[in-house]
C-alpha cells in the first residue's frame, strides 16, 4: 500500500483512475460516431443534393453529358450507402449499448476491408477537378445548379470541391481516432486484439489516401485562395501550384505613402490584389497580373525605406515594400540557372519535393534539380535545360524550373509519358482474379441513360475484393476496363417499363446508376443475380469459380465495351 493512503483511500483513487480510462475511451468512441453522422450528411450533399441534381438536369435537358457527371462524382454513391447503411447504424447501435458492450474493434474489424473502395474515389480526383473546372466554363447550366447549391446553408458557404476532399481525408481521419483509442485502452480490454487488427486493415487503406492527400493538400491551397478570391479566378487546376501568399505594402509613385495590398505567387503568374469592402470575411480583387516568365525583381532598399523592391513584368511594374526580410525571396527567379545551386542534401529528404511520392533504391531513386537544388525523382527530373552557370550545357532539372528556364511547359506527351508509369487501380489481370473468383464468366450488359446498346464483356469479382466487379474487355486482358464497388446495390428481375428484349435478363439499381445484364442461360442468370444480392447486403459470399460452361458456349469473341452487339 502507498504511504499515506487508508485502504479506502487507496481503493477510492484506483476506482477513479479506472472511471477515467473508461470515460476517455467513451469519448473517443462518440467522437467517432459524431463525426460520422457528420461526414455522412456531406456525403448525402455529394450525391444525393450535388450529383442528383446535375443528373437530373443530364438527363432531362441534356445540357451536358451523363458521363461527365459520373466521371467527376466517381463511385461516390457506393461510399455513401456503406457508410449510410451500414457502418453509421452499427456505431450508433453500438453507442446506445455501450455500458454492456463498451467496444467498437470489432464493428471496425469487420467493416474495415470495405474501405478498398475509396481507391477508386482517390485516383479518380485529379480527374473530377478538371471535369468540374471545364464544365463550369463550358456550360451555363452546370455552372448555374453549382452555384445555387453552394449558397444553401447546407453547404456552409464552402465550394464543390471542398466537400469532394473529404472523403479523401476520412480514412486517415479513422485511423488517426483508432491510433488515440488503442493508447487509451488497457492491453488486458477484450477489445484490444480487434482494434489492434482494425487499425492495421485501416492503415493499410489509408495508403491509397495519403499519396493522394499530399496532393489534396496543394489542391486545398488553391481553393483557399480562390475563395479569397471571391471564385473570380481560375486557378483551381492541377496544373498550378502556390508558391506564397501575404500582405505587402504598395509604395505610391507620386507621393511615396503605402498602401495595404495582398500578393499570391503561383509556379506561372503573380497576383496583385486589393481589399474588397465585406461585411462579413475578408475577400480580395485582382488588380493586376503578372506572367513569372519574363518577370524580374531588383531590390531597391535604402536606409530611409528598407526591404523594398521593384517587380518589373510584362504586364506591369510594381515597387513594393515587404514587412520583414525575406519573406518574398523566393520571387527572385532571374538568379535561376546564372548561379549554382545549393543542393539539399539526399539524406533529408524521404519523398520527392514535386510529387511527394517515397523513394525507394530500386524504381524511385533520388535526383538533384540541377537549377533550384531540390531532390525529386526521375520522374519529376526527365527534363532537360541550358545553365549558364555551367557554359550553358542542358542539364537535368525539375518541371516547375524546365517552366521558368524555357519559357514554356514541358509538352503533353512527355507529361502523359510520365504519368504513365503509374500503375491504375484497375490493373488487375483478368485471367489471375479468374482463377481466385467468388464468380465470373460473359454477360451481355447495358448502362440505362448512356445511350449505348448490348455490349458483352468478361465479369470478374475477385475474391479478395468480394465487393467489387471488375468489367474486362476479354478473359486474358491485363487490366480491367472499369471496376463498380457493389455495396448498396439492388438485384431485380427488369420491370415491363424496362423494355428489355434480352432473356435471361436481370438488373441492379443504386440512385442515379442502373446497369442491365444478359445471361446465356437461366442457370447463369441466377447465380449472378444470387452473387451481386448478397454483395449488395455486404455479407459473406460462397466461392463459385469460374464458369467454365459459358466459355464453353461461346462460339463468338468478346467485344470491348466501346462496341455494341
Amino acid at each position: 500500500m502507498l504511504t499515506g493512503f487508508t485502504q479506502q483511500e487507496f481503493v477510492f483513487v484506483c476506482y477513479t483512475a479506472q472511471l477515467s480510462v473508461q470515460q476517455r475511451v467513451f469519448n473517443i468512441a462518440n467522437e467517432l460516431l459524431q463525426t460520422e453522422k457528420a461526414y455522412v450528411s456531406r456525403l448525402h450533399l455529394l450525391d444525393q443534393v450535388f450529383c442528383g441534381r446535375l443528373m437530373e438536369e443530364a438527363r432531362a435537358r441534356g445540357s451536358f453529358p451523363c458521363e461527365v457527371v459520373m466521371g467527376i462524382f466517381s463511385n461516390i454513391c457506393s461510399i455513401y450507402c456503406f457508410h449510410q447503411q451500414f457502418l453509421l447504424p452499427a456505431l450508433e447501435k453500438r453507442m446506445e449499448e455501450w455500458d454492456a458492450n463498451p467496444r467498437i474493434g470489432d464493428i471496425l474489424q469487420k467493416l474495415a476491408p470495405f474501405l478498398k473502395m475509396y481507391g477508386e474515389y482517390v485516383k479518380n480526383f485529379d480527374t473530377a477537378m478538371e471535369l468540374v473546372n471545364t464544365w463550369m466554363e463550358r456550360s451555363s447550366q452546370f455552372k448555374a445548379i453549382i452555384h445555387d447549391i453552394q449558397k444553401e446553408e447546407m453547404c456552409g458557404n464552402l465550394t464543390l470541391q471542398h466537400h469532394m476532399l473529404e472523403p479523401v481525408q476520412r480514412i486517415p481521419r479513422y485511423e488517426l481516432l483508432l491510433k488515440d483509442y488503442l493508447h487509451r485502452l488497457p492491453e488486458d480490454a477484450d477489445d484490444f486484439k480487434d482494434a489492434q487488427k482494425s487499425l492495421e486493415l485501416i492503415a493499410t487503406a489509408a495508403e491509397h489516401s495519403n499519396a493522394a492527400i499530399r496532393k489534396m493538400e496543394r489542391m486545398r491551397k488553391l481553393l483557399k485562395v480562390y475563395e479569397l478570391l471571391g471564385g473570380e479566378e481560375d486557378i483551381v487546376n492541377p496544373t498550378n501550384e502556390l508558391i506564397k501568399e501575404g500582405h505587402i505594402l504598395k509604395l505610391s509613385a507620386k507621393n511615396g505613402t503605402s498602401q495595404d495590398r495582398y500578393l499570391i505567387l503561383f509556379n506561372d503568374r503573380l497576383l496583385y490584389c486589393v481589399p474588397k469592402l465585406r461585411l462579413i470575411g475578408q475577400k480580395f480583387g485582382v488588380r493586376a497580373r503578372i506572367d513569372v516568365d519574363g518577370m524580374e525583381l531588383k531590390e531597391t532598399s535604402s536606409i530611409n525605406v528598407p526591404r523594398t523592391f521593384l517587380v518589373s513584368g510584362k504586364q506591369r511594374s510594381l515597387e513594393l515594400q515587404a514587412r520583414t526580410y525575406g519573406h518574398w525571396r523566393c520571387m527572385n527567379c532571374t538568379e535561376l540557372g546564372k548561379r549554382a545551386p545549393t543542393p539539399i542534401r539526399e539524406k533529408e529528404v524521404t519523398l520527392c519535393m514535386k510529387c511527394q511520392e517515397p523513394f525507394n533504391s530500386i524504381t524511385k531513386r533520388r535526383h538533384h534539380c540541377k537549377a533550384c537544388g531540390h531532390v525529386v525523382c526521375g520522374k519529376c527530373s526527365e527534363f532537360r535545360a541550358r545553365l549558364l552557370y555551367d557554359n550553358n550545357r542542358a542539364n537535368r532539372v525539375c518541371i516547375d524550373c524546365y517552366t521558368m528556364l524555357v519559357g514554356v511547359p514541358p509538352s503533353p506527351a512527355s507529361l502523359t509519358n510520365s504519368s504513365q508509369r503509374r500503375r491504375s487501380i484497375l490493373e488487375k489481370q483478368a485471367s489471375v482474379a479468374a482463377e481466385n473468383s467468388v464468380l465470373c464468366s460473359f454477360l451481355h450488359h447495358m448502362e440505362k441513360g448512356s445511350g449505348r446498346g448490348w455490349q458483352k464483356a468478361w465479369f470478374v469479382i475477385p475474391e479478395n475484393e468480394p465487393l467489387v466487379l471488375y468489367i474486362y474487355g476479354a478473359p486474358q486482358d491485363v487490366k480491367a476496363q472499369r471496376s463498380i464497388p457493389l455495396i448498396g446495390f439492388e438485384v431485380s428481375l427488369p420491370e415491363s417499363c424496362d423494355r428489355l428484349e434480352r432473356r435471361f435478363a436481370f438488373k441492379m439499381s443504386q440512385s442515379h446508376l442502373t446497369v442491365y445484364f444478359s445471361a446465356d442461360g437461366e442457370e447463369l442468370q441466377r447465380r449472378w443475380m444470387e452473387v451481386l444480392s448478397r454483395a449488395g447486403r455486404g455479407e459473406e459470399l460462397q466461392v463459385h469459380g469460374p464458369i467454365s460452361e459459358a466459355l464453353e458456349e461461346e462460339g463468338e469473341e468478346p467485344t470491348s465495351l466501346g462496341e455494341s452487339t
